[in-house]
């Protein structure tokens, strides 16, 4: 069960991170499929028995960088 389930993660993840690339046209969809690409990692480190970079990788490249990157966008589309 735990292959299928990092292999399922894996596949979610390349998925998430074409939908990023390839997002041209809209620029919050980018951001929030590159949010996806790291929650879905704290997943897999989750399944790989590490909590620590788990809950690193979630509060930092899910949570705080996914921010960061709307507050600069709503600050540039402002000016």
């Amino acid at each position: 069960m735990l292959p299928a389930m990092g292999l399922l993660l894996s596949a979610a993840m390349l998925v998430a991170a074409l939908m990023a690339v390839r997002g041209r046209r809209s620029l919050p969809i980018s951001i929030l499929a590159a949010g996806l690409v790291s929650l879905l990692a704290s997943v897999q480190f989750l399944l790989l028995a590490a909590p620590d970079v788990a809950m690193t990788e979630a509060a930092i490249g899910s949570g705080l960088t996914t921010f960061l990157f709307f507050f600069i966008l709503a600050r540039v589309r402002h000016d």
